[in-house]
């Protein structure tokens, strides 16, 4: 059965392994049809994702789906697109076939996580929203985690820019419609998501159907439990997950 992981909180917390995931990720193979790994990070093209992977002892070439791919399916080839976020973002757009602007009129304004975000920016894209440009969001997560603890994520931004404009994101990313039907065309219909967030993976996992197993090494710990959705299955880590599956 497909197996979904989520990639902060699961396999890493910033650049820093999360203990034994790149032994568990090798297990799932083994036994395994498919693995995917999907994040709600729209900031960085594909090929750093998987470069990221390759680092920290995982082949995921090709095997990686983003908010931002999840983001620009939502848009048509040929609409002028003006970008509030990071080169990810640019990226799946440009694959589209839409053209990026970074100020000005625009058919949508899409706006993702990047770490040099400002009040410009937030004046540029609203702006724009006001003046009847779609507002697309790569993803909502208020934070994600790090060794240091729970920093800001793409959610916070697109909150401002929701709040300037006066006018609510279509939002693409986990646990949203756009990127459940990126996993489903992939994997089909029966599956596993591993994620460290009832709010984002389970709620993920219940618009595909499949099970989800909450990891306690992100954003939840267990004195958070119990949760919603109720996960099939909770465990300390990923590496701890896949101990518990039984020997093929």
């Amino acid at each position: 059965m497909p197996w979904v992981l989520d990639l902060d909180g699961v396999v890493w917390l910033a650049d820093e392994p999360i203990a034994g995931a790149a032994a568990a990720v090798a297990a799932l193979r083994r036994v395994d049809d498919a693995v995917l790994f999907v994040t709600n990070n729209s900031s960085v093209p594909l090929a750093e994702v998987e470069a990221k992977l390759g680092r920290h002892g995982i082949d995921a070439t090709g095997q990686v789906v983003s908010s931002a791919l999840a983001a620009a399916s939502l848009v048509l080839p040929g609409e002028v697109v003006l970008v509030c976020g990071g080169a990810g973002l640019v990226e799946a757009l440009e694959q589209r076939g839409a053209t990026v602007v970074r100020e000005g009129p625009a058919d949508v304004v899409m706006v993702g996580f990047h770490r040099d975000f400002t009040w410009d920016r937030m004046r540029i894209a609203s702006t724009a929203i006001r003046g009847g440009a779609r507002f697309i969001a790569s993803n909502d997560d208020a934070t994600y985690p790090t060794p240091a603890g729970l920093v800001p994520g793409g959610g916070a931004i697109v909150a401002g820019i929701a709040t300037a404009s006066g006018v609510g994101p279509e939002i693409a990313g986990k646990p949203h419609q756009a990127m459940a039907d990126l996993v489903r065309a992939r994997l089909g219909p029966d599956g596993t998501v591993v994620g460290d967030r009832a709010d984002t993976d389970g709620l993920f996992a219940r618009r595909l159907g499949y099970r989800f197993a909450l990891v306690l090494s992100g954003v939840t710990t267990a004195a958070d439990l119990p949760v919603q959705p109720e996960p099939d299955e909770v465990a300390a880590s990923l590496a701890d997950l896949v101990d518990r599956l039984p020997a093929s």
